[in-house]
């Protein structure tokens, strides 16, 4: 009855996305326990998930949190985020360590002389590849995500004209260059012809406000208005998920939702592409990735506040036309079943 630990620190998208090692371990290691640490602010990520056992976080209290660690007695520690500080913890256990592998070298080559060497591995497999000597395999059922019925979005919660299905556009994301411009927001709402629900945090509010202000019964701007897990039930709920480079991309994955994923800065290229699993029949059909393909594109691993060359060509020169042809195909593939209880 092995006893594990498992560390990823950060950040929602990168944790969603190790979510299969969590049930692939604890279903096929027999008897295994199995402990999560990673930032307080990033609680709600993994909280409801029923196959971790246990959950530390840090919230700058490396030494406390050490001692803490140190007297579970762990077999093994998992490594999923390889830095400073899950290095740091995995010396000061001195347990069996199995750590993924970074790919620093061959992201920077990606993204600062577009030198791909990058290998043709999503980074889920290579999460799961950390645990394989563990005798752990894919079972193919792609991402996880798990909320509670408290947590979930009531029908009051929304107007009453989203009830009959709508397009979830995540307009949020980490960093400005993974964002659509709210200029192109505005063409891309305004061509729309389905009722649109905008998700983002608190930083979204203003630009939310600004598309939504196009057409307010159209447009529903529920930036900064519900949590983390409420906003993603709206993406459970949604007949299509629109999203820029952010962890509800990866949460839309979970929920088998279509997709339509738009880069900026950063790219499918480094192995993050949506990801839903070997085993789900629809498979690449159920996502499609939209890029510009300039030269300069990616630019960076996590994207970043403004565009390196100051023209940020890789959101302004989106086609919101060919965007558009893109929902109404994906919308024509996937039933209207309204609101999903």
């Amino acid at each position: 009855m092995p006893k594990i630990l498992i560390i990823r620190f950060s950040s929602i998208g990168d944790i969603v996305l190790a979510s299969p090692v969590f049930r692939c371990l604890k279903l096929q290691v027999p008897g295994c326990e199995l402990h999560f640490v990673t930032k307080i602010n990033f609680k709600a990520v993994t909280v409801h998930n029923p196959y971790i056992d246990r959950f530390f976080y840090y919230n700058h209290n490396m030494d406390d949190l050490l001692q803490t660690l140190k007297e579970q007695e762990y077999d093994y520690v998992i490594d999923l985020h390889a830095n400073f500080r899950s290095i740091k913890i995995c010396r000061a256990l001195q347990k069996k360590t199995y750590r993924i592998r970074k790919l620093s070298i061959e992201k920077f080559l990606l993204t600062q002389f577009n030198i791909n060497i990058m290998p043709k591995r999503h980074i889920t497999l290579r999460s799961l590849d950390t645990v394989a000597e563990l005798g752990v395999k894919d079972d193919g059922q792609g991402l996880d995500y798990f909320i509670t019925e408290d947590e979930k979005i009531k029908e009051k919660d929304i107007p009453h004209a989203h009830l009959a299905g709508y397009i979830a556009l995540v307009i949020g994301a980490s960093y400005a260059t993974k964002k659509l411009p709210v200029s192109k927001l505005r063409e891309l709402c305004t061509k729309i012809n389905h009722p649109i629900i905008l998700i983002g945090g608190k930083e979204d509010i203003a630009a939310g406000s600004q598309v939504a202000a196009i057409d307010d019964v159209k447009i529903y701007n529920a930036c900064g208005k519900f949590s983390l897990n409420e906003s993603a039930d709206l993406v459970r709920r949604a007949r299509l998920v629109i999203s820029h480079d952010t962890g509800l991309q990866y949460i839309a994955c979970a929920f088998k939702k279509p997709l339509l994923a738009i880069w900026g800065a950063t790219t499918p290229a480094l192995q993050v592409e949506p990801y839903y699993g070997s085993s789900f029949i629809p498979g690449n059909s159920m996502y499609e990735n939209i890029l510009t393909g300039i030269s300069c594109q990616p630019c960076s691993k996590y994207g970043t506040d403004t565009c390196p060359l100051e023209h940020f060509n890789c959101m302004y020169k989106q086609n919101i036309d060919t965007i558009v042809k893109k929902i109404e195909i994906k919308l024509s593939q996937t039933p209207n079943n309204g609101w999903i209880a």
